[in-house]
């Protein structure tokens, strides 16, 4: 099970154990892993540059890492935004963003996330995802997530089913992706489909999922 830590919402770290028993810490991004980050998203530039967001104004260029970072610290400390690295045997692994948070009447997160190639395939997404997701609801309140996803992205796609999230449909040319405008398949779940329970629950007894 993921464990928490309480009192203010940001910064945060979270702790979670796959099935397999790999243990995972969810933190966030601070200016000493620029030289991580940038080695990882280069080493799995092609296995990634399918699925990432691109600027679709004419000339726009790439953020730099100093801007990313600032960005996410100002989002998250108005509660716009969580994002989390994915640190795995003090290695960074990869990201999990809520992102378009929204509190009111919607209670809304949206969670973006992807792995480094050589973590892929070893129950590390879902469990980062699940315990984003517990998070939201439990200590930020949220009543909704949902993840977005390209069709082709088959390894992306498997996370969320592993995680039983109730497809939604497909939403046309929703976003710059790889240089145009994509369809995405939506997913989403909310706290009543998980029945006093957690998400993290369906990965544990997954014979349980309700969809």
């Amino acid at each position: 099970m993921f464990r928490r830590r309480t009192g203010a919402h940001w910064p945060v770290r979270l702790t979670a154990t796959t099935p397999r028993g790999e243990g995972i810490v969810l933190r966030p991004l601070t200016a000493r892993d620029e030289s991580e980050f940038v080695e990882v998203r280069r080493t799995n530039a092609q296995w990634l540059s399918p699925w990432d967001a691109t600027n679709p104004v004419p000339g726009g260029g790439v953020r730099t890492f100093a801007a990313m970072l600032r960005s996410f610290d100002e989002e998250a400390a108005i509660g716009r935004q969580l994002p989390l690295v994915i640190e795995v045997d003090g290695r960074l692994a990869g990201q999990v963003n809520l992102s378009n948070i929204t509190l009111g009447s919607f209670r809304s997160g949206s969670a973006g996330y992807w792995i480094s190639r050589e973590y892929a395939g070893r129950g590390i997404m879902p469990t980062s995802l699940a315990a984003v997701a517990d998070h939201a609801f439990t200590t930020l309140g949220l009543h909704r997530i949902e993840v977005n996803i390209r069709p082709e992205n088959a390894a992306s796609l498997a996370v969320v089913r592993k995680l039983g999230l109730r497809p939604e449909g497909v939403r046309k040319r929703m976003l710059h992706i790889d240089g145009a405008w994509r369809d995405h398949e939506s997913f989403a779940v909310t706290v009543e489909e998980l029945n006093g329970g957690t998400l993290r629950d369906r990965l544990d007894h997954p014979q349980h999922q309700s969809h």
